[in-house]
């Protein structure tokens, strides 16, 4: 590993290393490998190497750093080559975090390359103190900053000798997830000037990017381009929700002739920006360009309402912009973190909307390095906190629903994927994360801290609509939430641990479960069946995962729809709840209910903000008011994809493909449809390791039609009782009691309507 001798240090102007080197042959393929502490860019004889995005990727770097190999035919020629590559603050060394607890050189104060080339078996170029240094025109550039680029300076000078930096190897490994990519620009739907004279532009959809343009102009104009995800009345940019980010770039002209400029080591969360010149220049062919870890949807949801398209549409934008390299909260402020919660949630979501083994197993084991020594799991992963605990009053670590991510991720990435390896990599960390739980309050009732840092200290339900000052909803406490969870990870563990073989943590795991199960009962159940708080979490939790006792289960439904009901079919729940709260109405019959909640308008809602114009998820039920100001200016995200967990419910319950554990990967599906009569229709496709799967229905008179394709090597099941006068292509069929099971092929399958 090599640094550049001219490095400035972080917020400086960026560096490059290079050097000369030969080859005998261009008819053989020479191979680069590469990789840097902070982010990094090659050109060989003038042309840039590969089109990846934002490498060498973002990890725990004291664990591992990922290195990439490219092919350099086409690019080095026999004889003397050039290789030049660039530099830039990255992860490794931009301030991360948000401002009052900024952490800047987080993993390291210098940035370095380390590269050697491959041909026929033999290294032909290393890094090592032979390299030469200097700076580039890219003079400022941090992942919440944004970028500044001078083109008067593209003639690069070798200034400056490199230095050694002592770097240990083995910590090196290939990368380990699909690269950062563009997807397709998105031209400009309108603009406009504002009162200043600068170009306002409404790209339609809110995304993580960048903008590219072509200018034309004298030497030493700039233009600068600012970005915002709404408008405040008047058609300015509102972008107070960045907070400590700039999330900006800067352009200075070289003045020679047609220019074109993208950044290079940075990204934006927007769906606006203006663009401002000073002295002569002419900006056109403007773009806003999304990139993404996950550009390539793997499935996809259709009814006869739009607005509930446009919702899955909208968790699609939202998972492709926080899926760059690290499951994150959100693209565009100063925070941009691997939170644990927030993909604990969506993690069945996600891998129904695109291919996410490989990223989300990679998540894991940053997730698993992160963990602490008492069994905590980190709240954000990489985390920054855990190499700097000094600056902060506590632990960031050891949220219920935040750290039950190492037990729920690896158990959808099962279902989904049907690899077993995933669940053996992370017994280890799950054992000793239900250990953690149970070790807070001594016991199966976890009482939380209520001090942010302290231990046991939890989110709850985060972010839970309460209503207004007048009648306020009820909702979950910290001790009811923090329990369910103790028990969903502690019961998911016994289950990991059988499949595995480890018969002993199973059983260990279950006789704990059976405790908490029990004092959950006594602890929060009345004698009538009345949970105790009486909000929409606390008994979707229960119902979805079985903890509301068989004698209470009648009076408990009555209790769970009375509180809806008098919701006015309104949200209660926040980021644990919400992906509970659909599912568990399914499951308890109420199907009526979760159609009237998933289909209202009103704050809060998923449609609401369909109709607010939001091209992406919100992080707020109330981001916006209904009389269209900010519920918060400064803490509000316009693209946080946790709300959006409710698209896993829409293909396991509505359109009716769900996998199981007893055939994972989608060797076998449980087939059972949930009729919303006003969907009007529904259909659904998924792209599974056997093929693609569709499915849909539609209602004809008080019939339903149901079609149904599944690959070869994928099976479906339908259940016992889950239909009344079922027919399969057109013959009546009764469903044993083991299930109807369906082979391989197009289905086509009948049965009655359900009256309400």
């Amino acid at each position: 590993m090599v640094a550049p001798a001219c490095d400035p240090g972080q917020g400086g102007r960026a560096s490059f290393v290079s050097r000369r080197f030969d080859l005998d042959t261009a008819d053989s393929s020479p191979i680069l490998h590469i990789s840097a502490q902070g982010l990094y860019r090659t050109f060989v004889n003038g042309q840039r190497i590969g089109n990846d995005l934002l490498t060498p990727g973002w990890t725990c770097y004291d664990n591992r750093l990922a290195y990439q190999s490219y092919d350099l035919s086409g690019h080095a020629v026999a004889g003397e080559n050039a290789i030049v590559i660039w530099l830039a603050d990255g992860w490794f060394r931009s301030p991360i975090m948000w401002r009052s607890s900024e952490i800047t050189n987080c993993w390291g104060k210098r940035v370095g390359t380390i590269a050697e080339v491959e041909l026929d078996g033999n290294v032909v170029l290393t890094t090592d103190t032979d390299w030469r240094s200097g700076l580039l025109p890219v003079t400022r550039s941090g992942i919440y900053y944004g970028e500044d680029y001078d083109a008067r300076l593209e003639t690069l000078k070798e200034s400056h000798g490199v230095d050694a930096i002592d770097f240990d190897i083995s910590r090196l490994v290939p990368h380990e997830i699909a690269p950062v990519r563009e997807l397709a620009p998105i031209p400009p739907r309108r603009s406009w000037s504002d009162a200043e004279g600068r170009m306002i532009l409404d790209f339609g959809q809110n995304v993580a990017g960048y903008v590219r343009y072509r200018v034309r102009g004298e030497a030493g104009s700039t233009v600068q381009v600012e970005h915002s995800e709404v408008l405040d009345p008047d058609g300015a940019l509102d972008n107070r929700n960045y907070r400590g980010a700039r999330g900006a770039t800067r352009y200075t002209l070289k003045g020679d002739g047609e220019e074109s400029y993208a950044p290079s080591f940075t990204w934006m969360g927007y769906r606006y920006a203006r663009i401002s010149v000073e002295g002569q220049a002419e900006v056109d062919a403007i773009t806003s360009v999304p990139i993404s870890s996950v550009p390539e949807a793997a499935g996809g949801f259709v009814c006869a309402v739009p607005a509930v398209n446009t919702l899955v549409d909208n968790t699609i934008w939202s998972q492709r912009a926080n899926f760059i390299e690290v499951p994150t909260d959100c693209p565009q402020r100063d925070e941009r973190l691997g939170w644990t919660g927030d993909v604990q949630v969506f993690a069945g979501t996600a891998c129904w909307l695109a291919d996410c083994e490989r990223f989300l197993r990679k998540f894991l084991r940053d997730v698993r390095h992160d963990q602490r020594d008492n069994g905590a799991i980190s709240h954000v992963s990489p985390d920054p906190t855990r190499l700097h605990p000094q600056r902060f009053d506590g632990d960031w670590a050891g949220s219920t629903g935040w750290g039950d991510v190492i037990t729920i991720l690896p158990w959808q990435l099962y279902l989904h994927y049907g690899r077993t390896e995933v669940l053996h990599e992370s017994l280890p960390a799950m054992v000793r994360w239900i250990d953690y739980l149970w070790s807070v309050s001594d016991g199966p009732i976890i009482r939380p801290s209520p001090t942010w840092g302290k231990r046991g200290f939890t989110f709850g339900d985060w972010l839970q609509p309460r209503g207004n000052n007048h009648k306020p909803q009820p909702t979950i406490a910290d001790d009811c939430v923090a329990t369910l969870y103790h028990f969903i990870s502690t019961d998911l563990v016994a289950r990991i641990a059988g499949i595995v073989g480890d018969h002993a943590t199973a059983q260990r795991a279950g006789e704990r479960a059976d405790a908490i199960r029990q004092a959950f009962e006594h602890e929060y159940f009345s004698a009538s069946g009345r949970l105790a708080h009486n909000d929409q979490t606390s008994y979707a939790l229960a119902f979805l995962h079985d903890l509301v006792p068989a004698r209470h289960v009648g009076a408990a439904k009555d209790y769970f729809r009375r509180v809806i009901e008098d919701a006015d079919y309104c949200i209660g729940t926040g980021f644990v709840g919400t992906p509970a709260l659909l599912p568990a109405l399914t499951k308890c019959g109420m199907a009526d209910i979760a159609e009237k909640m998933l289909l209202n308008r009103r704050m809060p809602g998923w449609l609401y903000q369909v109709d607010r114009g939001a091209t992406t998820v919100w992080e707020r039920w109330d981001a916006i008011r209904p009389d269209g100001t900010l519920q918060d200016p400064v803490m509000n995200s316009f693209n946080h994809y946790a709300y959006g967990a409710v698209c896993q419910w829409l293909f396991e319950d509505v359109a009716g493909v769900k996998p199981t554990e007893d055939g994972p990967g989608f060797d076998s599906v449980r087939i059972r449809p949930t009729v919303l009569p006003k969907l009007g229709h529904v259909a659904m496709w998924h792209d599974c390791r056997h093929g693609r799967i569709e499915a849909g229905w539609r209602i004809e008179g008080n019939r339903v039609a149901y079609s149904l394709t599944l690959p070869p090597g994928a099976a479906g099941v339908i259940p016992s009782g889950a239909f009344s006068g079922l027919t399969l292509h057109g013959q009546p069929l009764e469903i044993p009691r083991v299930g109807l099971k369906l082979a391989a092929g197009a289905h086509v399958i009948g049965f009655d309507l359900e009256q309400p």
